[in-house]
């Protein structure tokens, strides 16, 4: 698998802009051919999301945008200006607490080698936000677009229907709290 580089000597002079992981971020002189997820390693310096298989094919690369889950590697970092990115690396609270979704997955230890760990809690988190965690097949079926060549799938659906109703809560809360600001 070749890296293609996304310098600003490449470039077409375009600034992206992004809110990531509640920062927000510019990154000048962006290719406008750059995949978010070039974008997000190359660039900002945030590799928890993987190049697996570069094709949308393991989802290791998995990300939020504007709330949904997205295959970074086939979304062109273009169309994600102006959006919001979330990515494994913004899952803990500011304090370091980790995700209840983080926490399932290391009690079920619903990783092996970790290398598709941040694209399955991306979404996994997802999975539940889109109300697909009623079930174990129901949750498989949700999470067949990620792949584990360790084989921790039975692991992976104990963990995310472990933590559905804390994550649930999570975002209930968050959602409350926003709207007292407003």
């Amino acid at each position: 698998m070749s890296v293609v580089d996304y310098s600003a000597e490449q470039s077409t002079g375009n600034h992206l802009l992004l809110t990531v992981n509640g920062e927000k971020r510019e990154v000048p002189a962006c290719d406008v051919r750059a995949t978010l997820l070039d974008v997000l390693r190359e660039r900002l310096g945030l590799t928890g999301a993987k190049k697996g298989c570069d094709r949308g094919e393991c989802g290791a690369c998995t990300v939020h945008l504007d709330g949904r889950r997205v295959l970074s590697c086939l979304t062109l970092a273009a169309s994600a200006h102006g959006g919001e990115v979330t990515t494994v690396e913004g899952l803990a609270a500011p304090d370091g607490t980790p995700h209840p979704m983080q926490e399932a997955f290391h009690a079920n230890d619903a990783f092996q080698c970790g290398f598709c760990t941040p694209g399955q809690l991306m979404s996994a988190i997802a999975c539940v936000r889109e109300g697909h965690a009623g079930s174990a097949a129901e949750i498989r079926e949700w999470m067949s677009g990620n792949l584990c060549r360790c084989a921790a799938y039975s692991q992976i659906t104990a963990a995310v229907a472990q933590a559905a109703p804390d994550v649930r809560r999570r975002d209930a809360e968050r959602a409350g709290s926003k709207g007292e600001r407003a």
